[in-house]
């Protein structure tokens, strides 16, 4: 291992004789593509940061949004456990509500995982889709 970081080390020695015996204006040359090389680098980077920035704070909202439908979502379940005991008197009217409680479970658990956005979006959809059967059916 110190025979080949020497051998690393005699190759840059060597770099760095072949730079300082070059003509002064390949140096400059040199001097100029690794300054814009740097440049390049330093904006792909400040890019990179903005885009970053963007989604974190693209993502927050995203969550607050969908924090706040799926409360919206357990009202909704909710009122409509209500009205459908309102009307039937059935103590089996408890079914929408457990119903509505997991997803809302689910949905708060799925919030803390930013990986799972999508598959939060898609369950959301799914239980709206089954309260507007239900307020149909009402």
């Amino acid at each position: 291992e110190v025979q080949k970081l020497n051998q690393q080390l005699e190759e840059k020695n060597g770099e760095i004789q072949q730079m300082i015996n070059q003509p002064p204006y390949e140096k400059e040359r040199e001097i100029l593509r690794l300054q814009k090389t740097l440049a390049e680098r330093e904006k792909a980077q400040a890019t990179s940061d903005v885009l970053c920035r963007s989604l974190t704070d693209e993502t927050h909202q995203l969550q607050r949004k969908l924090a706040s439908t799926a409360e919206m979502c357990q009202h909704l379940a909710k009122c409509l456990e209500e009205k459908q005991r309102k009307e039937k008197g059935n103590s089996d009217d408890q079914i929408p509500t457990e119903r509505s409680n997991q997803v809302f479970l689910q949905l708060l658990y799925l919030l803390d995982n930013e990986t799972s956005l999508q598959a939060l979006i898609c369950s959301l959809q799914e239980e709206n889709r089954i309260l507007k059967q239900k307020v149909v059916h009402v």
